[in-house]
């Protein structure tokens, strides 16, 4: 199997990663189960155990928040305030050290410091001279909300601290819940108690969120420039000197196996807490260590959460639809009777696949058990045979498209040797509805156009209406007819407008984010961006038939190529793009002119000392320069270490291309 294809199979896994992400941390909408979830992260895992040169600053251990509010001022934080990834099993615990160990390039003896897991609402504190003068959400981990007035009128929280030791300028974080007895108070007006909280905390009138009995709990810092402090659990024992509350249950532990039995008692007991947890949270102890093991892109390497069991309960299926996305995918969902799962009355359950349906043999009128973890939508786990009736017919799954009646398919996958579990439509067009509603829908989004005002349920709204076809209509509507529909009113419509205009100056690698090409996510989009320059440019690849040439660009590849040819060669798409490459103002392409290492590429041939693979990575990336895994002539620096691979060494010495030792980059990073 060529390297190329792996690879662009890799980048495809890493894309469907980032898009569950986003649904579940940001958007707070998940479409798959945690169970799925996992199963794509073991995916990516499994390829880059198999395949050592596959890396991604968005591998698995990512997870960001969600995006702040517009009812709030927004701020940024100092320190990034990130998701933590997760872990199920044991077997996820010992490759969390095992991934440690690898980092660090050695294997030492490491202390964790565990903390339950509330189910709340972070938040950032920022006390400067004793004082608290700003209070944060997390908001998308680098961007909060600035609800300080909300927060001081939570109890728990010190308002001033005139401790001798407490440190001039510190951002304390934590979590910010309500108690089981006094959510069963506000029951009616909230879904659960997290929810509770974070709708309080988000309250404009900060006398109506004192209203309500927050609780605050301390666990960890953000900015705080001192080396006093040597370990996370003497951070929690400052946080109780300084007044703050944490909780009763952390423990220190310094081997895996006393770990995993805290977490088995601890989840036989967690019913008896006055307060929700979902889990245990393992963080490296030294805090020394957790500077050295820093952060990918979304998620400490130093931390996991470990997370408790799913809640599940029975019902019965009523109906089997068939929902279309943006790329073709059929994703079937069950309409079940509805159930009260954890606190939450749930009536509709993904069935994820065709395969998944033939499996479990899954149909219509069986009673099933649904199970639901976190906010992830419900999914089917199995059916009771024994209340199966008789009389009742496999499900068959449509070979024909619902909404277009195109031909579906399977793709074969020729990296794992199989058919995907996926089943898709064929066209690329905007010819079939359910798609080009999804392709709108995508076309507005936040990391697309970022049009406000114009949500998912508006898109259907206008495409009932007949006023949206095509993303070119949005900025030809009529907003006269706009006006006269119900909930509509001058305000509103003067709002869409302004950001539908706002809209019309994009960068290009945006632009070619929000046209929706599969296999296109924003990263890849961006070298898109950066090979082409300008939007006139792109087309004229486009309409010059030179696709081919991409190939060109390092992490783009035959999959990437192809999904290309695919959708441009659908005359409806280019002429899509072609209209709305004259009504907006596409700027052209402009690198991050910042870092040591701007425009320098690297690559790697032996055993570097002290530092893995990935510590070197990050550092280049860090320093605005980029990693390639093969010699070409964009390569500028080889980096050798112990026992280089003679091969490599000679070709780059064959074509002029600079050999570093180890010694020697790191002097260019002084």
């Amino acid at each position: 199997m060529k390297e190329s294809k792996i690879k662009d199979f890799y980048r495809e896994k890493i894309d469907e990663l980032k898009k569950h992400n986003k649904l579940y941390f940001e958007k707070s909408s998940p479409k798959i189960s945690d169970k799925e979830y996992d199963e794509i992260k073991k995916e990516i895992l499994q390829l880059e155990k198999k395949f050592p040169y596959l890396n991604s600053i968005f591998s698995p251990s990512n997870s960001i928040g969600f995006a702040p509010s517009k009812k709030f001022v927004k701020s940024s934080h100092r320190v990034k305030m990130l998701s933590l990834s997760n872990a199920f099993d044991i077997k996820d615990i010992t490759n969390f050290e095992k991934k440690i160990f690898n980092f660090l390039n050695e294997k030492i003896k490491i202390e964790f410091s565990v903390e339950p897991k509330i189910d709340g609402i972070s938040a950032s504190l920022t006390y400067k001279d004793g004082i608290l003068v700003l209070g944060t959400s997390r908001g998308d981990g680098s961007i909060g909300e600035v609800i300080t007035e909300n927060l001081k009128t939570i109890k728990d929280i010190p308002q001033k601290i005139i401790n001798r030791d407490f440190p001039k300028d510190i951002d304390i974080r934590g979590e910010v819940f309500i108690k089981k007895s006094d959510f069963n108070k506000l029951k009616n007006n909230f879904a659960n108690p997290r929810n509770a909280a974070s709708g309080t905390l988000r309250q404009k009138d900060p006398e109506e969120t004192k209203k309500i009995p927050l609780k605050f709990v301390a666990y960890t810092f953000g900015f705080f420039e001192s080396d006093r402090i040597k370990k996370q659990s003497d951070f929690l024992k400052s946080l109780e000197k300084w007044g703050f509350k944490v909780n009763e249950h952390n423990k220190v532990f310094k081997n895996i196996n006393d770990i995993v039995d805290f977490h088995k008692k601890f989840e036989e007991e967690r019913s008896d807490l006055e307060y929700d947890v979902d889990g245990l949270v393992y963080k490296v102890n030294n805090l020394d260590l957790q500077k050295r093991l820093g952060f990918t892109a979304n998620s400490p390497r130093w931390a996991i959460a470990h997370k408790f069991a799913a809640n599940s309960a029975y019902s019965k299926i009523k109906d089997i639809d068939i929902q279309i996305g943006r790329t073709g995918a059929l994703t079937p969902v069950a309409r079940i009777e509805p159930v009260n799962i954890g606190g939450v009355v749930v009536s509709n359950a993904t069935l994820h696949n065709e395969d998944e349906i033939i499996r479990k043999d899954i149909r219509i009128n069986d009673t099933v058990k649904i199970e639901r973890a976190g906010d992830v939508i419900p999914h089917v786990i199995l059916v009771d045979l024994k209340k199966r009736d008789k009389k009742s017919k496999k499900f068959v799954f449509p070979n024909k498209c619902p909404s277009c009646g195109s031909k579906t398919i399977k793709e074969f996958n020729k990296i794992m040797k199989k058919y995907d579990a996926v089943r898709r439509c064929t066209n690329e067009g905007f010819d079939c509805e359910k798609i080009a509603i999804e392709k709108i829908k995508h076309f507005i989004s936040k990391e697309a156009m970022n049009i406000d005002g114009l949500g998912k349920k508006v898109v259907e709204n206008f495409w009932d209406m007949n006023f949206i076809r095509y993303p070119q209509d949005i900025y030809n509507l009529d907003y006269n007819k706009i006006l006269n529909l119900e909930g509509w009113g001058d305000l509103s419509v003067s709002n869409l407008k302004y950001s539908i205009d706002k809209s019309k100056k994009i960068s290009l690698d945006r632009f070619l984010y929000a046209i929706g090409i599969r296999h296109i996510g924003i990263e890849n989009a961006k070298l898109l961006a950066e090979y082409t320059k300008s939007i006139k440019n792109f087309i004229g690849f486009v309409t010059n038939n030179k696709l081919d040439e991409f190939s060109n660009i390092d992490g783009i590849g035959e999959i990437q190529i192809k999904s290309l040819k695919n959708f441009f060669y659908n005359t409806i798409n280019f002429s899509v793009i072609k209209k709305l490459s004259s009504i907006l103002n596409i700027s052209e392409f402009e690198l991050n002119k910042k870092g040591k290492l701007l425009n320098n590429t690297f690559m790697f041939t032996g055993k570097l000392s002290n530092m893995s693979r990935a510590e070197a990575k990050s550092l280049i990336e860090k320093n605005s320069g980029s990693v390639v895994s093969s010699i070409n002539k964009k390569l500028k620096y080889l980096i050798i270490g112990e026992k280089p691979t003679n091969r490599k060494v000679e070709q780059a010495k064959e074509m002029g291309i600079k050999i570093l030792s180890q010694k020697e980059w790191l002097n260019l990073l002084d």
